[in-house]
Protein backbone atom coordinates (compact mmCIF):
# COMPACT_ATOMS: atom_id res chain seq x y z
CA UNK A 1 0.00 0.00 0.00
CA UNK A 2 1.44 3.36 -1.26
CA UNK A 3 2.33 5.80 1.55
CA UNK A 4 0.25 9.32 1.58
CA UNK A 5 3.95 10.85 1.36
CA UNK A 6 4.33 9.01 -1.72
CA UNK A 7 1.37 9.79 -3.30
CA UNK A 8 1.43 13.52 -2.46
CA UNK A 9 4.87 13.13 -4.10
CA UNK A 10 4.20 11.63 -7.40
CA UNK A 11 1.03 14.28 -7.91
CA UNK A 12 3.62 17.23 -8.84
CA UNK A 13 5.14 14.91 -11.63
CA UNK A 14 2.36 13.70 -13.07
CA UNK A 15 0.73 17.05 -13.68
CA UNK A 16 3.70 18.51 -15.31
CA UNK A 17 3.81 15.61 -17.67
CA UNK A 18 0.15 16.08 -18.60
CA UNK A 19 0.69 19.85 -18.70
CA UNK A 20 3.41 19.20 -21.17
CA UNK A 21 1.88 16.51 -22.79
CA UNK A 22 -0.95 19.21 -23.40
CA UNK A 23 1.63 22.26 -24.23
CA UNK A 24 3.19 19.46 -27.02
CA UNK A 25 -0.16 18.83 -28.42
CA UNK A 26 -1.25 22.43 -28.33
CA UNK A 27 1.59 23.48 -30.29
CA UNK A 28 1.24 20.59 -32.85
CA UNK A 29 -2.14 21.96 -33.41
CA UNK A 30 -1.02 25.34 -34.06
CA UNK A 31 1.50 24.22 -35.97
CA UNK A 32 -0.83 22.21 -38.41
CA UNK A 33 -3.22 24.99 -38.51
CA UNK A 34 -0.25 27.74 -39.53
CA UNK A 35 0.92 24.98 -42.46
CA UNK A 36 -2.78 24.37 -43.98
CA UNK A 37 -3.20 28.55 -43.57
CA UNK A 38 -0.14 28.49 -45.49
CA UNK A 39 -1.36 26.14 -47.99
CA UNK A 40 -4.29 28.16 -48.60
CA UNK A 41 -2.81 31.68 -49.03
CA UNK A 42 -0.30 30.03 -51.19
CA UNK A 43 -2.88 28.74 -53.32
CA UNK A 44 -5.11 32.05 -53.23
CA UNK A 45 -1.77 33.87 -54.63
CA UNK A 46 -1.23 31.26 -57.26
CA UNK A 47 -4.98 31.44 -58.26
CA UNK A 48 -5.12 35.49 -58.33
CA UNK A 49 -1.70 35.36 -60.47
CA UNK A 50 -3.64 32.87 -62.89
CA UNK A 51 -6.44 35.46 -63.29
CA UNK A 52 -4.18 38.06 -63.55
CA UNK A 53 -2.52 36.83 -66.93
CA UNK A 54 -5.91 35.30 -68.36
CA UNK A 55 -6.13 38.73 -70.75
CA UNK A 56 -2.85 38.19 -71.65
CA UNK A 57 -4.01 34.51 -72.53
CA UNK A 58 -6.95 35.70 -74.81
CA UNK A 59 -4.31 38.61 -76.89
CA UNK A 60 -2.00 35.60 -77.60
CA UNK A 61 -4.33 32.75 -78.84
CA UNK A 62 -5.87 33.98 -82.00
CA UNK A 63 -9.08 32.29 -81.66
CA UNK A 64 -9.63 34.43 -78.71
CA UNK A 65 -9.59 37.24 -80.36
CA UNK A 66 -12.75 39.75 -81.75
CA UNK A 67 -13.16 38.25 -85.12
CA UNK A 68 -15.10 39.93 -87.76
CA UNK A 69 -18.95 40.03 -88.13
CA UNK A 70 -21.63 40.84 -90.62
CA UNK A 71 -23.13 44.16 -90.64
CA UNK A 72 -26.64 43.63 -91.41
CA UNK A 73 -27.29 47.50 -90.57
CA UNK A 74 -24.61 49.33 -92.15
CA UNK A 75 -25.74 50.34 -95.84
CA UNK A 76 -23.63 49.46 -98.87
CA UNK A 77 -20.54 52.20 -99.51
CA UNK A 78 -19.76 51.15 -103.30
CA UNK A 79 -21.97 50.16 -106.29
CA UNK A 80 -21.08 49.22 -109.46
CA UNK A 81 -22.57 51.60 -112.64
CA UNK A 82 -24.79 49.26 -115.06
CA UNK A 83 -23.35 48.87 -118.40
CA UNK A 84 -26.88 48.30 -119.36
CA UNK A 85 -30.23 47.60 -117.95
CA UNK A 86 -30.51 43.66 -117.99
CA UNK A 87 -26.98 43.29 -115.98
CA UNK A 88 -28.12 40.93 -112.81
CA UNK A 89 -27.24 43.09 -109.38
CA UNK A 90 -23.97 40.78 -107.49
CA UNK A 91 -24.45 39.97 -104.10
CA UNK A 92 -23.27 42.46 -100.97
CA UNK A 93 -21.92 41.96 -97.90
CA UNK A 94 -20.32 44.16 -94.93
CA UNK A 95 -18.21 42.93 -92.47
CA UNK A 96 -16.94 45.24 -89.43
CA UNK A 97 -14.18 44.46 -87.04
CA UNK A 98 -14.03 45.56 -83.59
CA UNK A 99 -10.98 47.21 -83.93
CA UNK A 100 -12.21 49.71 -87.11
CA UNK A 101 -11.95 47.28 -90.41
CA UNK A 102 -14.56 47.67 -92.72
CA UNK A 103 -14.79 45.22 -95.61
CA UNK A 104 -17.21 45.45 -98.25
CA UNK A 105 -18.01 43.15 -100.72
CA UNK A 106 -19.55 42.43 -103.80
CA UNK A 107 -19.68 38.69 -105.25
CA UNK A 108 -20.97 37.53 -108.79
CA UNK A 109 -22.07 33.68 -109.16
CA UNK A 110 -22.67 31.62 -112.18
CA UNK A 111 -25.84 29.57 -112.92
CA UNK A 112 -24.74 26.94 -111.01
CA UNK A 113 -23.94 29.32 -107.96
CA UNK A 114 -20.29 29.24 -108.23
CA UNK A 115 -18.19 32.51 -107.58
CA UNK A 116 -16.97 33.80 -110.47
CA UNK A 117 -15.83 37.11 -109.50
CA UNK A 118 -15.29 39.05 -106.27
CA UNK A 119 -14.34 42.41 -105.21
CA UNK A 120 -13.52 43.45 -101.98
CA UNK A 121 -13.29 47.23 -100.50
CA UNK A 122 -11.17 46.71 -97.39
CA UNK A 123 -11.06 50.22 -94.84
CA UNK A 124 -8.27 49.12 -92.71
CA UNK A 125 -8.08 49.33 -88.46
CA UNK A 126 -6.50 48.49 -86.01
CA UNK A 127 -6.91 44.78 -86.67
CA UNK A 128 -4.92 44.68 -90.03
CA UNK A 129 -1.46 42.57 -89.64
CA UNK A 130 1.42 44.45 -91.98
CA UNK A 131 2.86 41.73 -91.63
CA UNK A 132 0.55 38.97 -92.98
CA UNK A 133 1.00 38.59 -97.26
CA UNK A 134 -2.42 40.05 -98.61
CA UNK A 135 -1.44 37.23 -101.60
CA UNK A 136 -2.47 34.93 -98.61
CA UNK A 137 -5.57 35.84 -98.19
CA UNK A 138 -6.11 36.46 -101.53
CA UNK A 139 -5.19 32.87 -102.69
CA UNK A 140 -7.85 31.73 -100.20
CA UNK A 141 -10.93 33.68 -101.49
CA UNK A 142 -10.28 32.73 -105.04
CA UNK A 143 -10.38 28.97 -103.58
CA UNK A 144 -6.73 27.67 -103.74
CA UNK A 145 -6.09 27.78 -100.32
CA UNK A 146 -2.81 29.67 -97.99
CA UNK A 147 -0.30 26.71 -99.65
CA UNK A 148 -1.01 28.10 -103.27
CA UNK A 149 1.39 30.54 -104.14
CA UNK A 150 0.81 33.40 -106.55
CA UNK A 151 2.96 35.54 -109.16
CA UNK A 152 2.61 38.34 -110.55
CA UNK A 153 0.56 38.61 -113.98
CA UNK A 154 1.58 42.32 -115.28
CA UNK A 155 -0.97 45.36 -114.58
CA UNK A 156 -3.80 46.80 -116.04
CA UNK A 157 -4.85 50.64 -115.94
CA UNK A 158 -7.47 51.52 -114.41
CA UNK A 159 -9.43 54.79 -112.73
CA UNK A 160 -7.33 53.97 -109.50
CA UNK A 161 -4.25 53.97 -111.69
CA UNK A 162 -1.75 50.75 -112.04
CA UNK A 163 -3.35 47.54 -110.66
CA UNK A 164 -1.41 44.44 -109.79
CA UNK A 165 -2.30 41.02 -111.04
CA UNK A 166 -1.88 37.92 -109.65
CA UNK A 167 -2.37 34.10 -110.52
CA UNK A 168 -1.34 30.28 -109.63
CA UNK A 169 2.29 29.86 -110.11
CA UNK A 170 3.04 28.06 -113.00
CA UNK A 171 0.11 28.28 -114.70
CA UNK A 172 0.91 28.14 -118.38
CA UNK A 173 0.15 30.34 -120.98
CA UNK A 174 -3.07 30.31 -122.03
CA UNK A 175 -3.92 28.10 -119.52
CA UNK A 176 -7.74 29.49 -118.61
CA UNK A 177 -7.57 30.37 -114.82
CA UNK A 178 -8.83 32.94 -112.92
CA UNK A 179 -6.72 35.79 -112.07
CA UNK A 180 -6.38 37.82 -109.28
CA UNK A 181 -6.27 41.56 -108.60
CA UNK A 182 -4.74 43.84 -105.66
CA UNK A 183 -4.24 47.64 -105.30
CA UNK A 184 -3.37 49.05 -102.04
CA UNK A 185 -3.65 53.03 -100.54
CA UNK A 186 -1.64 54.55 -97.96
CA UNK A 187 -3.94 57.45 -97.72
CA UNK A 188 -7.00 56.55 -96.91
CA UNK A 189 -5.54 53.28 -95.60
CA UNK A 190 -7.39 51.07 -98.47
CA UNK A 191 -7.04 48.12 -100.02
CA UNK A 192 -8.97 46.66 -102.92
CA UNK A 193 -8.64 43.37 -104.27
CA UNK A 194 -10.67 40.09 -105.76
CA UNK A 195 -11.13 37.99 -108.63
CA UNK A 196 -12.28 37.59 -111.99
CA UNK A 197 -12.85 33.72 -113.73
CA UNK A 198 -14.90 35.60 -116.21
CA UNK A 199 -13.61 35.22 -120.08
CA UNK A 200 -12.24 32.50 -121.72
CA UNK A 201 -8.60 34.21 -122.75
CA UNK A 202 -6.64 35.80 -120.35
CA UNK A 203 -6.99 39.22 -122.41
CA UNK A 204 -10.34 38.71 -121.71
CA UNK A 205 -10.08 38.65 -118.07
CA UNK A 206 -7.68 41.13 -117.88
CA UNK A 207 -10.55 43.42 -119.22
CA UNK A 208 -13.44 42.38 -116.81
CA UNK A 209 -11.31 43.21 -113.67
CA UNK A 210 -10.16 46.84 -115.49
CA UNK A 211 -14.02 47.27 -116.65
CA UNK A 212 -15.15 46.55 -113.12
CA UNK A 213 -12.57 48.64 -111.20
CA UNK A 214 -13.48 51.61 -114.30
CA UNK A 215 -17.57 50.73 -113.06
CA UNK A 216 -16.58 50.99 -109.15
CA UNK A 217 -18.24 53.98 -107.44
CA UNK A 218 -18.65 55.77 -104.04
CA UNK A 219 -21.77 56.12 -102.61
CA UNK A 220 -20.88 57.75 -99.08
CA UNK A 221 -17.49 58.31 -97.37
CA UNK A 222 -18.40 57.77 -93.90
CA UNK A 223 -17.05 61.14 -92.81
CA UNK A 224 -13.98 59.86 -94.41
CA UNK A 225 -12.93 62.79 -96.52
CA UNK A 226 -9.91 61.21 -97.74
CA UNK A 227 -11.89 58.81 -99.06
CA UNK A 228 -13.94 60.79 -101.00
CA UNK A 229 -11.00 62.92 -102.30
CA UNK A 230 -9.23 59.55 -103.52
CA UNK A 231 -12.69 58.53 -105.69
CA UNK A 232 -13.01 61.91 -106.93
CA UNK A 233 -10.04 62.20 -108.33
CA UNK A 234 -10.36 58.65 -109.61
CA UNK A 235 -13.74 59.85 -111.47
CA UNK A 236 -11.73 62.08 -113.62
CA UNK A 237 -9.32 59.40 -115.19
CA UNK A 238 -12.57 57.14 -115.60
CA UNK A 239 -13.08 55.67 -119.13
CA UNK A 240 -15.48 53.62 -120.74
CA UNK A 241 -14.85 49.64 -120.62
CA UNK A 242 -12.56 48.30 -123.40
CA UNK A 243 -13.11 45.46 -125.85
CA UNK A 244 -11.61 42.03 -124.38
CA UNK A 245 -8.55 42.44 -127.27
CA UNK A 246 -7.74 46.14 -126.69
CA UNK A 247 -4.11 46.50 -124.77
CA UNK A 248 -4.88 47.05 -121.46
CA UNK A 249 -1.08 46.95 -120.29
CA UNK A 250 0.67 48.79 -118.78
CA UNK A 251 4.27 48.97 -119.76
CA UNK A 252 3.96 46.04 -121.66
CA UNK A 253 7.66 45.15 -122.59
CA UNK A 254 8.33 45.53 -118.61
CA UNK A 255 5.27 43.15 -117.71
CA UNK A 256 6.84 39.46 -118.65
CA UNK A 257 9.59 41.05 -115.94
CA UNK A 258 6.47 40.96 -113.13
CA UNK A 259 6.32 37.35 -113.68
CA UNK A 260 7.38 35.64 -110.60
CA UNK A 261 6.44 33.53 -107.29
CA UNK A 262 5.84 35.67 -104.21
Amino acid sequence: MQSPEASTAANPTQIHLALAAFADEVVGTLARLFAYVGILVLFAILGLAALGQLPNLRDDDPALKPDWSVADRSPPAFALSRLDSSEKTASYAIFRHPEGGRRDVMRWASEADRTVAELEIYREGGEFDVTRPATMDLAVRMGLGTATPLEQAGLIDTKLGPVALFQPTGTAEGARACLGYLKRSEEPALQISGFSCQGDSLPARRAAIACTLNRLTLLTSGNEPKLAELFAHAELKRRPCAPPGASDWLLGAANAQLRGAL
